[in-house]
């Protein structure tokens, strides 16, 4: 079992980082490629987001928000590059270190999250029907031209942390349910007309909330959407609270008997600055990899874990690497958590 479990990392700073100078440096100070250093610490997969028309500068001016009485701060973000050319260049880097690779269409031209589903800018005034057809075609352009570079992806994600729907308003999921259905299923066809053999996952947030998760899922299986896997994000830290890997285990056997689909935490982290809490999160939802019942839980994807808040524009404070140096980072001990799950015995 444990051969076969995800053990991600989501590498969609690294290219942008690398661009303005950023270096990794291995413990004898010796530059190494991210990739491979993130691959020694025991990673075998590595997840890869695309945008639709990114910003070519690849930053994105945030807005705030308000959601249910709370404001949401906005400001500027690192996106990486994100674009079809530069994931298919980073998705070579992966391959050529034997690693197996998850493509994350959010289908927006920025980050997509419960709070930001924005429609592409190119698509906004596109009727229903035409939008079904660009999700395909932009899911197949992507697909198609990793193909042709000689690479397959393992698993693709149909949106990212799509609790509220996508695209919106056009598949918002609470005016337009069954509108966001066919979108995704437009995606997931795509998907499986390029890749037929590739895992495809339906991604959400909050996955250690059952209602969440159930608010989006029977949601979209009442209108038959269609999923391989289910993708949750799992992070305690943004919820002020302590990881309780039974608590979570109970979640977890509860969603994988409702939906009756395998699992994967697509993103999973914790505080840059807590690095024994961190390691400690990783190797004990891991150990939930043998308890799930029926070994529902296929693994996990560490969302960014390749820098440090001191060098992010919005300080993201979950990464797994410190600075060494001026423009020099070394990872942390975090994802060796990887490793010593595949050692043990």
């Amino acid at each position: 079992m444990k051969n076969d479990t995800i053990l991600g990392v989501d590498l969609g700073w690294v290219s942008q980082l690398e661009s303005i100078g950023f270096e990794w440096m291995d413990e004898n100070g010796e530059k190494i490629d991210p990739i491979k250093a993130a691959k020694d610490l025991g990673a075998n997969t590595v997840r890869l987001r695309v945008f639709v028309e990114p910003p070519v500068y690849g930053f994105w001016v945030k807005p705030g928000k308000e959601f249910k009485g709370y404001q949401l701060h906005g400001g500027l973000v690192m996106l990486g590059f994100c674009d079809k050319n530069c994931v298919v260049e980073m998705s070579r880097r992966a391959k050529e270190l034997d690693m197996k690779l998850m493509i994350d269409f959010h289908y927006s031209d920025h980050f997509a999250d419960p709070m930001y589903q924005d429609i592409p800018e190119a698509w906004k005034e596109l009727s229903q029907e035409e939008l079904v057809k660009k999700v395909a075609e932009h899911t197949k352009e992507v697909l198609s031209a990793l193909k042709a570079a000689g690479i397959t992806p393992e698993y693709v994600q149909v949106g990212n942390e799509i609790n509220s729907g996508i695209m919106h308003p056009a598949g918002n999921k609470a005016e337009h349910p069954e509108e966001m259905v066919e979108l995704l299923n437009a995606g997931y066809d795509a998907v499986k007309e390029i890749c037929p053999d590739a895992c495809v996952i339906a991604h959400v947030s909050m996955g250690h909330i059952l209602e969440r998760v159930r608010d989006f899922f029977d949601v979209f299986f009442k209108y038959n959407g269609k999923t391989d896997m289910i993708g949750l994000s799992y992070y305690p830290a943004w919820f002020k609270e302590r990881h309780n890997p039974k608590e979570f285990m109970v979640v977890l056997n509860q969603i994988a008997a409702l939906y009756e689909k395998p699992i994967v935490l697509s993103e999973i982290g914790g505080f840059d600055y807590e690095e024994d809490e961190t390691y400690a999160l990783l190797a004990d939802t891991l150990e939930l990899v043998n308890k799930v019942n029926n070994h529902a839980l296929k693994g996990m994807v560490y969302w960014e874990p390749e820098t440090n808040a001191a060098i992010m524009p919005d300080g993201y404070p979950l990464g797994t690497a410190k600075v060494v140096g001026e423009k020099k980072l070394q990872y942390t001990k975090v994802l060796s958590a990887y490793k010593d799950f595949k050692e043990e015995k």
